[in-house]
């Protein structure tokens, strides 16, 4: 890759993480301070940072909890930081939401929530419903992980067998108004998908969850079938009366990231083609579809003309079958890789923005004309790696490997594919 190529999609990554930074898009949301008390309660990746971007910016008094993923801490004085494990979520993210339960406990109607939302915080929200355990939540949330199943699908599972989860967290802060404000990192921003949806109203039902462990084939606990089939799970609906002193925001979204991104290349004089924010799917089929599509860029000009750039935000999915170190973004980045050959003049990265692909403290990768040429050199046959579901292993051993560490915010997927000449 070209210094100047690769510099390029960093930059437009970069931009993408930047635009999506709390202490820009929190500040333009608080509400006005109310007659009571003012409890700030959180979760999400970004959950932390959001925490001091109202601390900067609220001059009266506050007081209040928010969990966040470990290494995502950020200083604050006023709201005390939890960390607590994700995607797998452990003991501290179990207490921490028991105290955030305890903490909106006797409110009144002067009183005001402000409840701040990122990406990660289904899995930083783990308090069980009665009769699971956090061994159950933590078998649920693998067997969800492995299957291929999409967020949305996940998150409809994860309302039903919650303590806190699907409104009923917002019902739990009646009749204290509350504010909500969700940095979305799943495709559409329906704000009960992001984080399974704590504080808004949920119209799906115990027999969507149902039918999705049926569909794959989750195996899960006597304890989780009894919940749903007898309907003890339901969660709260929009339409409950605890729910009418809600207000819910939209701070930052991945159409607004990739709008960044585009913003850079353009000043590069590149044309660029948002496809879209909301793309799912398999991350190794999405991989080969976009190969397609910079292909016919590529070799007839069709339906763009190289130069040019082309963006998609959303969340694809993974099945695992294999024992690598997976990642959707790296196993989509290898499956283009695959499909384009040696083709020269394409060029991509993909990245997840809050700097975690998968397992890994690895954001993504990059690509290139020659990585499939460079890993033959290695004696890494790129199929095999596509079929072990190990696109980490594959790109860190090239040295194409995005890190970027915790970078306090999440809008989701970021792909970007540079296309710079006609082949």
């Amino acid at each position: 890759m070209t210094i100047a190529s690769k510099d390029l999609l960093r930059r437009m990554f970069e931009a993408a993480v930047g635009i999506a930074q709390p202490a820009r898009c929190i500040p333009p949301f608080l509400p006005e301070a109310p007659k009571g008390r003012l409890i700030v309660i959180g979760a999400g990746k970004a959950s932390g940072a959001m925490a001091r971007a109202v601390e900067d910016h609220w001059p009266g008094k506050l007081s209040g909890l928010v969990v966040t993923r470990y290494g995502y801490k950020v200083p604050c004085e006023r709201i005390e930081i939890i960390e607590a494990a994700h995607p797998v979520p452990d003991a501290a993210g179990l207490e921490a939401s028991r105290r955030i339960l305890d903490l909106v406990q006797g409110l009144t109607s002067d009183d005001i929530v402000l409840c701040l939302i990122s990406g990660g915080g289904s899995a930083l929200l783990p308090l069980p419903f009665e009769g699971l355990t956090l061994d159950d939540k933590q078998d649920i949330s693998r067997a969800l992980l492995k299957s291929g199943a999409t967020i949305s699908e996940m998150n409809c599972v994860r309302r039903h067998l919650s303590a806190i989860k699907g409104g009923r967290l917002a019902a739990a802060c009646y009749p204290a108004k509350v504010v909500t404000l969700l940095m979305s990192d799943v495709p559409g921003d329906n704000p009960m998908d992001i984080a399974s949806g704590p504080t808004v109203g949920d119209p799906t039902t115990c027999e969507d969850a149902l039918g999705i462990i049926r569909r794959y084939e989750l195996d899960v606990p006597p304890a989780v079938m009894d919940i749903l089939t007898s309907g003890r799970g339901e969660s709260i609906k929009p339409d409950d009366p605890r729910l009418s002193h809600i207000e819910t925001h939209i701070v930052t979204a991945p159409q607004i990231a990739l709008e960044a991104a585009a913003e850079v290349a353009t000043a590069e004089g590149l044309p660029v083609h948002i496809l879209s924010d909301k793309i799912e799917g398999e991350a190794r089929d999405v991989g080969s579809v976009l190969a397609a599509l910079a292909l016919q860029v590529s070799e007839r000009g069709q339906p763009f003309t190289a130069p040019c750039v082309i963006l998609s935000g959303g969340e694809t999915t993974v099945t695992i079958r294999g024992k690598g170190r997976g990642g959707r973004n790296v196993e989509f980045l290898l499956s283009l890789a695959i499909a384009l050959g040696d083709t020269p003049g394409i060029y991509s990265l993909a990245g997840d923005t809050d700097g975690v692909d998968g397992m890994e403290e690895i954001a993504g990768a990059f690509a290139t004309p020659d990585t499939l040429q460079r890993a033959w050199k290695l004696g890494i046959k790129p199929k095999d790696s596509l079929a072990n579901n190990d696109g980490h292993g594959f790109f860190e051993a090239l040295g194409d490997s995005l890190v970027t560490g915790p970078t306090m915010t999440n809008v989701n997927d970021f792909r970007a594919i540079l296309i710079t000449s006609r082949s």
